[in-house]
């Protein structure tokens, strides 16, 4: 009976039971992120009963990892890797993506290295080839392993990794592409199959075997189940590892992610350790060292108690409301929509008019009075000048959520555009050269006009936001 009503939670039109329902509730407005913030209550018992344990080193270690082996088992068959009946997958729990992608960024440095060994060719300039739009964790791996980082620009209206433009850069210190289903700015996946059907043309030409990994943090428990057909995983030959967080669409609290490999062949023996001083031969690959158990063992109740039918109505209603929102969105006739159909669950959204007297960041923080947090950023070079805001739609995000943030936005808007109208840049720039913001404008006669509270806020932001800019862009971005 326990089993049958925990399924029947995610019908597609589930009834909530009170307590979950005053969980939604205090949760409404975070949709700012990807993290899960709601768990069952039978799946936060299980949490509580492992906190104590560690993945690593306890008298539970065998058991904990023989939890961990099907969980990346489920996963890898979730992501189509070419296993026999009965051979095992190849992967490992991290602490989430970033690990992850340490660990096969590793695996590739190593596999790249070795052979240039035995050719006989040098093998100290290795590179990785990405979309600007990827995740810091690529940029801390390139710069903490001595990776070079060679970036495709994004472009206006296009704002993933265009797979041409990554395959003419790459060359033979190349140890891999990565390529990200779901990008972090607009939720977009990018086209891995046409990735892999020009990089196998170029590797047949020049004899190169460059691999593919996929970033599949935010997509990789999105595509298999809304869209099974779409082919970015181990159905593509050159992909040698993907990474996926649990912690995003997973459906499991903050603290865990996998990668998993195509093959043994993949993950090169000398990476990996084994001791034995637990009782067994146990193999090892981390870089986290010491970390909880519990966090894997409530990824195994999610996938357990759910199953594929559960994931797929769970995503399926995370998309319709997403669909919702941005319908709502483009009945206001005020937004661009950025993000796409096809993606993870968000709608990214910029203003037509950027002419009105203010900006994506001026909405985001109005929309803060209304318990709203959703965040404004730029997009990465060659695409700065557009300015985006962005909800991430979660499990717990209703439909009726969706429609009252649509109706918050619109309230927002004609706030705005009641205000006065910003001081002119001229009329900034000279304050600014004066040393000081003055409190009082001059009229066209000569007399004195008194600035408005609100006019005097708006050019103190202006200057503070350019003084941090100019301030954030002499120093190396580091998060």
């Amino acid at each position: 009976m326990g089993n049958k009503r925990s399924a029947g939670r995610f019908c597609s039109k589930p009834c909530l039971s009170i307590p979950y329902h005053f969980q939604t509730i205090f949760f409404q407005h975070r949709s700012h992120n990807f993290l899960t913030c709601l768990l069952p209550n039978r799946g936060l018992g299980q949490i509580k009963m492992c906190l104590n344990n560690r993945i690593d080193l306890t008298d539970t270690k065998l058991l904990d990892i023989y939890v961990q082996n099907r969980c990346v088992n489920m996963i890898a068959h979730l992501f189509n890797a070419p296993l026999g009946e009965s051979e095992a997958a190849v992967g490992v729990g991290t602490v989430g993506s970033s690990e992850a992608i340490m660990l096969a960024g590793l695996a590739f440095k190593r596999k790249w290295q070795n052979k240039r060994k035995a050719e006989g060719k040098p093998h100290d300039k290795p590179n990785i080839v990405t979309g600007a739009n990827v995740q810091v964790c690529w940029e801390k791996f390139a710069r903490y392993f001595e990776v070079e980082l060679k970036e495709v620009k994004l472009t206006e209206d296009y704002y993933v990794m265009d797979p041409a433009k990554a395959v003419e850069m790459v060359d033979e210190n190349t140890i891999c592409v990565a390529a990200i289903l779901g990008s972090t700015l607009n939720g977009e996946f990018e086209d891995v199959k046409l990735l892999n059907d020009l990089l196998l043309e170029k590797n047949k030409i020049t004899g190169w075997d460059t691999p593919i990994h996929v970033d599949a943090a935010s997509g990789g428990f999105i595509a298999p189940f809304l869209w099974p057909e779409l082919e970015w995983d181990f159905r593509l030959p050159l992909v040698k590892s993907i990474n996926v967080s649990g912690h995003k669409y997973g459906l499991v609290y903050a603290g865990v992610g996998w990668v998993i490999w195509r093959s043994k062949e993949d993950l090169p023996e000398e990476l990996i350790f084994h001791i034995n001083y637990l009782g067994s031969d146990q193999p090892t690959f981390t870089l986290n060292f010491s970390k909880g158990s519990s966090q894997i063992i409530a990824q195994y109740y999610q996938l357990i108690r759910l199953g594929y039918e559960g994931y797929r109505n769970v995503m399926d209603n995370c998309h319709d409301n997403a669909m919702v929102l941005k319908e709502g969105l483009e009945k206001t006739g005020r937004f661009k929509i950025v993000s796409k159909d096809i993606g993870v669950p968000l709608v990214a959204f910029s203003l037509k008019d950027q002419n009105r007297g203010y900006d994506e960041f001026e909405i985001a923080e109005t929309l803060r009075r209304f318990g709203w947090i959703v965040p404004a950023y730029t997009m990465p070079a060659d695409a700065k000048h557009i300015t985006v805001l962005r909800v991430v739609i979660r499990e717990d995000f209703s439909r009726t959520l969706a429609e009252r943030l649509v109706l918050d936005i619109t309230k927002v808007m004609h706030e705005l555009d009641a205000l006065p109208a910003k001081p002119s840049s001229k009329m900034s720039i000279n304050s600014e050269e004066n040393g000081k913001i003055s409190g009082s404008l001059k009229g066209k006669n000569g007399t004195v006009v008194k600035k408005t509270a609100m006019e005097t806020q708006r050019e103190i932001t202006a200057y503070w936001k350019n003084f941090v800019m100019a301030k954030k862009s002499d120093k190396n971005k580091i998060c």
